[in-house]
């Protein structure tokens, strides 16, 4: 199979992680195009289509990325396990810039990440092997029929994965005393939310 070394990029940035385990981290952070889960409370709509997106050389945006001195980039989308991503991750590798991957897990993982956080879907679940490759597990809560699905997925996940609730946006406000509840009486659980949105940062 060919390396693929041209992928559509919605956008990069070089900003701190906004939610999970890794909030308030400086990263780098590279959106692709692509999307076919299409949830409906995403606030990357405009990442689905990837027809409408350039073709960007990998390369490029690897020299970006180290000549701002990130130490870490943050691929995300859309779905970034649409593409095949293994060009990308060995370009990273070399640069000793850790990689980070924000998936929803529906197709095969295609290379090694420093860091893997699984936000699962109920209406498109993830491929079974992605479970054991998790280091965290975000789940978003919009309503309370949906901690049953976090529980799902957790006991799918490996023993040190972390495990997250996180507000759905839009929902906010209804929704958090009930995470707040939920993880008073299930402490292996904890709280993110969308940080960045808050801070009012990209």
């Amino acid at each position: 199979m060919a390396e693929v070394k041209y992928l559509p990029v919605v956008e990069e940035f070089f900003s701190l992680q906004g939610e999970g385990y890794h909030t308030g981290s400086a990263a780098y952070f590279v959106r692709l195009a692509g999307c076919n889960i299409e949830c409906c409370w995403c606030d990357s709509k405009h990442s689905w289509d990837e027809s409408i997106y350039p073709l960007v050389e990998i390369d490029e945006v690897i020299i970006r990325a180290r000549l701002i001195g990130a130490k870490s980039v943050v691929v995300t989308g859309g779905e970034p396990l649409a593409w095949d991503l293994s060009y990308m991750c060995e370009g990273f590798d070399i640069m000793r810039i850790k990689t980070f991957l924000e998936t929803s897990g529906v197709y095969d993982v295609t290379c090694k990440w420093g860091w893997i956080c699984l936000s699962p879907k109920k209406h498109m679940p993830p491929v079974d092997s992605i479970y054991n490759l998790a280091c965290e597990l975000k789940v978003v809560i919009g309503s309370a029929a949906d901690f049953a699905w976090a529980e799902q997925c957790r006991e799918r996940v490996t023993d040190d994965c972390k495990l997250f609730l996180q507000p759905e946006w839009s929902r906010a406000k209804i929704i958090i005393p009930e995470i707040v509840e939920y993880v008073k009486r299930n402490p292996a659980w904890r709280v993110s939310v969308q940080a960045h949105k808050y801070i009012h940062i990209p």
